[in-house]
């Protein structure tokens, strides 16, 4: 019983959460989502460029056998597919005020957490492998005539690259939007329960 009596004196004596300025977490929330919104703005417009590049190589460039040219494709088709759904992520966290409806704010936010997870999750590592299996497929045919000390460095720096972005780069920016997104939730969450 004694233990009962310590445990219940310390849960009286946490202190206890202060209402939320309705202001302040709707300016920190509006905050937030301007900055997660131009960073996706931003990697959409930086993809959209590098697929006008290689669709500008593929169709001005002539290449002598068509595993270059399937490469091409490769890529281009896997970029396309990684734009169109950040594109759908973008459209999904930019259609709605927060100020309008803030229960279904919260539920795209939430909804746009989860389709973040799924992509920088399996979804990626696909990417990452379809972009690989393009680029040695178009290095095939444009490394041909170089010397074996240039192709493989063209090959090891490619797959450093890839295995940087890959295990390093994309860890950190996964980290940073998530925590960035889990307090723009828990604030939301904690200003609805304070007016349900």
């Amino acid at each position: 019983m004694k233990d009962f009596d310590h445990l219940l004196m310390v849960w009286q004596g946490q202190p206890k959460l202060e209402p939320a300025a309705v202001d302040e977490v709707l300016k920190q929330v509006k905050k937030g989502m301007k900055s997660l919104t131009t960073n996706l703005f931003w990697s959409i417009t930086g993809m959209l460029l590098a697929l006008v590049g290689i669709a500008m190589v593929m169709l001005f460039f002539v290449f002598q056998s068509w595993i270059t040219y399937a490469g091409i494709i490769v890529i281009l088709s896997t970029m396309v597919i990684y734009v169109l759904m950040m594109i759908r992520d973008y459209r999904l966290i930019n259609k709605q005020d927060f100020t309008i409806n803030p229960t279904a704010y919260l539920e795209s936010l939430k909804e746009y957490q989860r389709s973040r997870a799924t992509i920088y999750g399996w979804m990626y590592y696909l990417y990452v492998l379809l972009l690989s299996i393009g680029l040695s497929l178009y290095f095939y045919e444009v490394l041909q005539s170089a010397s074996r000390m240039f192709k493989c460095c063209a090959y090891g720096l490619t797959a450093a690259w890839l295995l940087f972005c890959t295990f390093y780069l994309k860890a950190r920016i996964f980290a940073s939007e998530q925590e960035k997104l889990n307090l723009m939730i828990d604030r939301l969450v904690r200003l609805q329960n304070q007016f349900d």
